[in-house]
């Protein structure tokens, strides 16, 4: 099987030379170049054509990002993002990048071995299979629909991985203040959920927030799973939604784990609830999505041709978990239609 050719691109030399010994040792990758700005990674580039490139965001002369919104529209290629705790990670996801991994700090060495041996080469083998055509903003005309006030018991439940921060924005963005109470889980590290959940809050007519346990599920609310070691569920509590956060191991690979939370939405809200699964590699999500529609909750997948990386989206339609496949650009409108159904 030919490996993927990695370029790895990093000003700090000890970390550069750290990730190029590493990634040399996993058998399915092949590290061709090295470099340390963008200047260097440009040339590396033209002349190795790298499958994947790792890109630090802090670089001296020109920053990642500034790189990837160059590199991009001349040579679209699949990007995983190094990165210290930043939001500036989701410029860079929104310039282009397939994904991101958090920089660990150079003395905490069980985490940097963590990082170095699974975390990082996991990114990049899921970033080798994505769809760069998929990654480009979309544009989604306003929507007019309107949900009836009588449908305030309904409830909203989205899970995604790979490329689903910007799936995520694409639909949040066109939900009004009017849309039942949504609960999310994107698979993210910790720290970096509030920081996303802040910028969807900015950029939404919802309310976008990360969740904090025994929130309420209300009506133009989005509440974002945080990252880091709990599961997100929501409860039922006095004849209103909730959610519950605590921590627990992974489930599916993933803490917060998609799941988790489409399970406890099937035994709390049955058929008063919506299911969305969105771009991501692997499972999660799938057999929870399953439970949702088999308690009676309508059920929507990413389609394969808008996904990034077509992994949790097509095991949740061959498991039949899924009612409808949409494309992204689709699903908001989608959302509002079947919600004036129920």
């Amino acid at each position: 099987m030919r490996r993927i050719r990695v370029l790895v691109v990093e000003d700090s030399m000890f970390f550069r030379e750290l990730l190029v010994k590493t990634l040399s040792k996993d058998p399915a990758l092949e590290i061709v170049a090295s470099a340390r700005d963008a200047f260097e990674a440009r040339d590396a580039i033209i002349k190795y054509r790298p499958d994947v490139m790792t890109l630090d965001i802090e670089m001296p002369r020109m920053s990642g990002i500034e790189f990837l919104r160059k590199l991009m529209p001349q040579y679209p290629m699949p990007v995983v993002m190094v990165s210290a705790l930043s939001d500036k990670v989701f410029d860079a996801l929104n310039a282009g990048a397939v994904d991101f991994v958090a920089k660990p700090a150079y003395s905490d060495r069980k985490m940097l071995e963590e990082f170095v041996l699974k975390e990082l080469p996991v990114k990049i083998k899921i970033a080798s299979t994505a769809k760069i055509g998929n990654l480009k903003k979309t544009v989604v005309p306003t929507l007019t629909e309107n949900i009836s006030v009588e449908k305030k018991d309904l409830i909203v439940a989205i899970g995604a991985s790979t490329g689903g921060t910007e799936a995520i924005a694409t639909i949040l963005k066109e939900f009004g203040t009017d849309i039942p109470g949504v609960v999310v889980v994107q698979h993210m590290p910790a720290g970096f959920t509030e920081m996303y959940a802040n910028r969807l809050n900015d950029q939404c007519r919802v309310m976008v927030r990360e969740a904090k346990n025994g929130d309420k599920v209300m009506q133009g609310q989005v509440l974002l799973a945080p990252g880091g070691d709990c599961q997100m569920r929501v409860v039922k509590v006095n004849g209103s939604y909730q959610v519950e956060i605590k921590p627990g191991p992974k489930v599916s690979g993933h803490c917060p784990s998609v799941d988790v939370l489409f399970e406890s939405v099937s035994q709390c809200a049955k058929d008063r609830a919506l299911g969305i699964i969105l771009t991501g590699m692997g499972g999660d999500g799938a057999k929870g999505l399953l439970a949702m529609r088999r308690a009676g909750a309508r059920t929507i997948g990413q389609d394969e041709a808008s996904c990034v990386v077509y992994g949790m989206p097509r095991v949740a339609y061959e498991l039949g978990a899924v009612e409808t496949q949409e494309k992204l650009t689709d699903i908001a409108k989608k959302t509002y239609a079947v919600l004036n159904t129920m």
